[in-house]
Order: C-alpha cells, then structure tokens, then sequence
C-alpha cells in the first residue's frame, strides 16, 4: 500500500540545501532549465493546481513528493512569486538560455559595423528589460519612469562602450575586437541593475532573522544585494562570450567557413548556448538566494530600532534577487 504524502514538506523554499554551492548549483539547474518554457498551458495550470492544494493542505490522490518539487518548479518557472500571474515567456528564467544565447551570438558575430553594434545592442537591453520588469519584486514595483530610465541608461551605455571600443580596437588584432560585445554587455549591467533596483538604494529591502520576522528595510543591504547580481550577471556573460572568440577565430581561417561564411553566426551562436547551458546555474548559484550580512553593519538608526525590540541579531537576511 502506498502512503499518502505528508502536508509538511516546506515548498517555500528550494529542494535542496542553499547553504552549498552544489545545492544552490542543483537549484538554478532547475530553475533555468530550457525545457520548461515549452511546457503547455495545461501542464502549468496543473502544477499550479497541486501547489495551490497542497499548500491548503489536500494532496492530491498519488502524489509523490518528487511529483510534488516538480510540479512546485514549473509552478515557479512560470508565475510571479508574489503577484500570482503567468510571466512573459521571453521574460521566465527558462527562457534565459535561449534568448541569451542566440542575442549574444548575433552580437558576437555582428560586431563589426556600427548599425550592427547599435542593433543588437539595442535588442540585448529591450530583452533585459523584459526580464528585470518581469521578475520585479512585489515589495518594490517597478515604475514605468524608472524602467524607461534604466533601459534608456543601459543601452546608450553599452551602445557608447561598443562603438567606442571599436574604434580603439581597429589597429588591433581582430582577435581583441571580438572581446568588445562582452565589455559593452558588463557596462550595461553595471549601469541598468543598480537603475531598475535605484527604489531600493534609496528606500532599502527587507531584512529578517534566524525566524524571518521582519526587522526593517536596509539601503546597505540593497547595495550589497544588488553587488553580488551585478557580479553574477557578468561572470555569466563571460564564458559564452570570451571562450567562442578563440574559437571562432581557428575556424574562420579553415575551408569550411572560407565556403560557407554564412555557417558563422549559427555555430556562433550554438558555441555561446552550450556555454550558457552551465554558466547560467552556475552564476545564480555564486552566492545565496537568501544573502545575509553582519547586523553591525546596518544603519545605526536600524540597529536602534532593533534593539528597542529587545532583539539580539547577530546576522540578518534578505533575498539579493536575481
């Protein structure tokens, strides 16, 4: 006889142990993998369906608890954590690979004119900022000023940073200028996270115990949070654009490609996916989910606060974001 699945299996949070980096790595492996973003509206209702369930405490007849995390990452993969709604699909971490792969490839192989340069740079930071709005937080909301701000920023940015580097680089071997996409990727990040997250530089994010109670909202841990995805986002752009450049250029001086030049961009563009297959759970895995830092580093008026409740909190914690 088969056992009825036990109602007290925490699916608030991950699977697997976000202490460790192999449990946070399995996590993101989850998270992003591409296969969910071709999931039918009726498999998404249905994990939806047992994770609402399951959460008020019926089980569905049969329910295994692997069918169970399944059903509880395609529910996340697909609906906004706090509002509920069906996410864009372009804008769902499923789709990360394979958008990023085939608008980083383009980049790489079309990078030497300056239209190029400007379109694909242009497409790079409109599919970020489907993204960022996409997975904004329910705490923070993201306004449009903010959003237009952010994209308009990112893309004169990376757009700047591109074409400025090409013309530094055209004395140079052609080996260097295939670096440029990547330079002008990692100055757009730096310019458009800290830009869509500005509301909590200013306002904070929430910090928590041990327990998770709530103990207020700290601007210096926004800046550590919004830190460490700034350094994730560019260390997962790096291999799918720095280790393609050296082989792209031994294969574009064999035969093959002298032959048949337009093969370029799709093997280009299949060298960047199979980098970003690893590099994209990988990086989300650098550092946890729910980040944590010493709660003498707080604001003093926070720590005051804190201490008015009569709590002793050595760390506190906060969720860094994506």
């Amino acid at each position: 006889m088969t056992t009825e699945l036990p109602t007290n299996i925490n699916i608030k949070e991950p699977r697997w142990d976000q202490g460790t980096f192999l449990g946070r790595a399995k996590h993101f492996f989850t998270v992003t993998d591409p296969r969910n973003i071709l999931l039918s509206n009726e498999q998404l209702e249905s994990a939806r369906k047992i994770i609402h369930e399951y959460r008020q405490g019926i089980v569905s007849p049969g329910l295994t608890e692997d069918e169970l995390w399944r059903a509880k990452y395609i529910y996340d993969s697909a609906f906004h954590p706090d509002t509920g709604e069906k996410m864009i699909l372009i804008g769902r971490m499923s789709a990360q690979v394979p958008m990023n792969m085939t608008i980083t490839g383009c980049m790489m192989t079309f990078y030497k004119t300056t239209p190029a340069v400007v379109f694909w740079q242009w497409i790079n930071q409109s599919f970020n900022a489907i993204v960022n709005y996409t997975n904004r937080s329910g705490d923070a909301p993201i306004t449009v000023s903010q959003l237009g701000a952010a994209y308009v920023s990112a893309t004169t940015g990376a757009v700047a940073t591109a074409l400025g580097l090409n013309a530094l680089t055209k004395r140079v071997s052609p080996l260097i200028g295939r670096f440029v996409p990547f330079a002008a990727v990692a100055a757009a990040n730096c310019i458009n996270i800290p830009l869509m997250r500005q509301r909590e530089l200013k306002y904070g994010i929430p910090v928590t115990d041990e327990n998770d109670n709530r103990l207020g909202e700290s601007p210096k841990a926004a800046q550590q949070a919004i830190t460490q995805v700034v350094v994730s986002r560019i260390l997962m752009a790096a291999p799918g654009m720095a280790i393609p450049p050296f082989i792209m250029n031994t294969l574009e001086k064999k035969a093959f490609l002298k032959r048949f030049p337009w093969m370029s961009a799709p093997i280009q563009v299949g060298l960047v996916g199979f980098c970003l297959v690893f590099a994209t759970p990988l990086c989300c895995a650098l550092f946890p989910q729910k980040s944590s830092m010493s709660a003498s580093r707080l604001e003093p008026e926070l720590q005051e606060k804190i201490r008015e409740r009569g709590l002793e909190v050595e760390r506190v914690y906060f969720n860094k974001g994506l």
